[in-house]
């Protein structure tokens, strides 16, 4: 059970991110997330799960910055005292834009949110859960990775990225105890995805929403159920594992 343990989470004000804090605080974790501008959303988020019973902490964290990594990491160790599992699930991109016309500053933010960043947390967490003798990672990919989508691609090479480090990583601290693995969703209502449909224009978004298998987005909480679900012991075998949420992709 989760009773008594600590999920950190990236990103967790809004999205995906806040679906998977909420799905967590119901599995009886302890959620702790981090949010870098929103903090109405955020504390709106906690004020939420604490009217249903639930504890949950908002820390501030640009996770593209290795000081405030390293202290969302100390904090959270410094009020809860452990981390069981790590969530990555902050993420950014830079829709609809070839690589000939990338900038270089875009470049580099994409890969240190998406790629880096997870590598941070995961080596700052990963000594905490040896000690305390496993945990959990769970690495939020995207479907992009199946698709290779023109003008997607430095958010594709990101997430590529992270899922060769989910791979590898996993191979790398099974013999721990811990169990390392991705999440791969393909269009879900977000605030993201309705970024890179207004880059496509009407048409070509209208056009890309009807390729789609199951004919409808995903929700967020369609998401935070494969994360809970990653986390448990229904999954005790699965390691080094992403798991695609796409409503059968897109045709």
């Amino acid at each position: 059970m989760a009773e008594g343990k600590v999920a950190l989470v990236t990103g967790g004000s809004r999205g995906i991110g806040a679906a998977i804090v909420r799905g967590l605080a119901k599995d009886g974790y302890r959620p702790v997330f981090s949010y870098h501008q929103r903090r109405d959303e955020a504390d709106a988020l906690c004020a939420g799960l604490q009217q249903q019973g639930c504890g949950a902490l908002a820390l501030s964290c640009d996770v593209a910055d290795p000081v405030q990594v390293d202290r969302l990491v100390a904090d959270t160790l410094r009020i809860c005292g452990r981390i069981d599992v790590l969530v990555n699930n902050a993420g950014v991109h830079v829709p609809n834009v070839s690589f000939a016309d990338l900038k270089d500053a875009d470049w580099q933010h994409v890969l240190e949110v998406n790629l880096t960043a997870p590598f941070r947390l995961a080596r700052a967490v990963v000594p905490v859960m040896r000690k305390q003798g496993g945990g959990h990672i769970v690495n939020l990919s995207s479907n992009v990775t199946q698709r290779m989508p023109a003008g997607y691609g430095v958010y594709a090479v990101s997430k590529a990225g992270l899922e060769a480090f989910t791979r590898i990583l996993a191979k790398e601290e099974g013999r721990h105890g811990i169990r390392v693995n991705g999440v791969g969703p393909g269009p879900i209502r977000t605030d993201m995805l309705q970024q890179s449909l207004d880059a496509l224009g009407a048409e070509k978004a209208q056009g890309f929403m009807q390729s789609i298998v199951m004919q409808r987005m995903g929700e967020p909480e369609e998401i935070a159920s494969v994360v809970s679900f990653l986390l448990s012991g229904a999954a005790s075998y699965m390691t080094g594992q992403v798991v695609y949420v796409n409503g059968g992709g897109v045709m």
